[in-house]
């Protein structure tokens, strides 16, 4: 049994239960015992305990987890702290100090950003080691499609920030007029200068924010001490 512990638990009870979900979770257990899979099987669902649903204010969706040792906690992009940023989100970093002029954090560790209402949730939520994409098509896909959707059913305002094709692909399930949709290349360095770079998103969601009465989002991850 699934228990996130807030009021995901009850949203996706039922979704659960489902045969696909049965089937992913009889996957998942054959090649957790078989192979090495990330994020630990204990940190699967950090994005959703992370921020809660009455909490969401900002999704932002990736492919799947990071297939590096160490790598992958549940939340995409992110990564824990003691691991070196991958170039995505060093790219990131990059534009969010053109942005906002936040500096460079001294890790990529992400939590702070989903402990404020940013859902950083995976299409794909577990991949074997150093196979990108190997648990697609496995079922994860029609949760988080489900997760997706049951957001934009909220009544309040939303932003949404799909970066890439894999991301871009899932706008369709974004039908409220009331949320913001922001799209542009993914933050890998074979695509981040053909869109990512300059889309300036981090200041036009809490712009978007601020206009619906919602506190902005606070981007700036520790910094890297000045050396004296």
């Amino acid at each position: 049994m699934v228990s996130i512990g807030n009021d995901w638990d009850h949203l996706l009870k039922d979704e659960f239960q489902k045969e696909y979900y049965q089937k992913l979770r009889r996957f998942l257990i054959y090649e957790y015992r078989h192979h090495t899979v990330y994020p630990d099987m204990y940190d699967i669902f950090n994005a959703l305990r992370y921020t809660a649903y009455q909490d969401v204010k900002v999704v932002l969706i990736g492919q799947d987890p990071y297939h590096g040792k160490g790598q992958a906690h549940g939340l995409c992009f992110s990564v824990q702290k003691g691991i070196a940023p991958p170039p995505s989100l060093i790219n990131i970093f990059k534009e969010l100090h053109d942005d906002l002029g936040c500096t460079i954090p001294s890790h990529g560790n992400l939590t702070k950003w989903a402990k404020q209402g940013v859902l950083m949730l995976n299409a794909v939520l577990t991949v074997r080691a150093a196979q990108a994409n190997s648990h697609a098509n496995q079922g994860w896909e029609q949760l988080t499609d489900h997760i997706i959707s049951l957001i934009d059913q909220k009544q309040t305002p939303v932003v949404f920030l799909l970066w890439g094709r894999n991301a871009r692909n899932k706008k369709a399930l974004i039908t409220n007029p009331q949320h913001l949709v922001l799209e542009c290349a993914h933050p890998s360095p074979y695509s981040a200068d053909y869109g990512f770079f300059g889309c300036r998103h981090f200041s036009k969601c809490n712009q978007f924010l601020a206009k619906n009465g919602e506190t902005p989002i606070d981007w700036q991850i520790e910094s890297i001490p000045i050396k004296k």
